[in-house]
């Protein structure tokens, strides 16, 4: 009788296959974990400034006159600055804020150009809401529409074409 010393081509294939068939399932669900820790870390950085937000407020700063202490984001595109295109914060002479981000950068392609914002309401509650519409990727805190945030956006808009 003789000793085997090795694995036939059977077996083999056989590894190939099993290995093959675990990457197609979980190459995608890690993609999917990425996306969702993205928006997470995202929703954090920016939850963060909340605080600044009300300080500015209360010391009855402009947007434009707060010291964010922002140091950039690589998932938001170019936030060198906070007042950038992928970072704006507005204040309303009523007590109303919003903070609005967009996913650019490193973000991944699935939710790069959507946004993330918290709004402040006028008796100091914040909110926060997205326009991405997959809802594995959204926090359990920002599942809210980005709505109120838009808004607020266009009005900014607006005041800026009419002088």
């Amino acid at each position: 009788m003789k000793k085997q010393q090795g694995f036939t081509l059977i077996e083999l294939m056989i590894v190939v296959a099993i290995i093959g068939i675990l990457a197609a399932v979980a190459i995608p669900q890690y993609q999917n974990y990425v996306t969702k820790s993205q928006v997470s870390r995202v929703m954090g950085e920016v939850g963060a400034l909340r605080t600044v937000v009300e300080t500015c407020m209360m010391d009855g700063l402009d947007a434009s006159e707060c010291d964010f202490g922002w140091s950039s984001s690589n998932l938001l595109g170019d936030a060198k600055n906070l007042q950038g295109e992928a970072l704006i914060a507005t204040f309303e002479d009523d007590g109303t804020a919003t903070l609005v981000a967009t996913f650019g950068g490193n973000a991944s392609t699935i939710i790069s150009t959507k946004k993330l914002g918290w709004n402040r309401a006028a008796d100091g509650t914040w909110t926060c809401g997205t326009d991405i519409t997959e809802s594995a990727f959204k926090p359990v805190g920002c599942r809210n529409e980005l709505t109120a945030v838009e808004e607020s956006e266009e009005e900014e808009e607006q005041e800026v074409v009419d002088p």
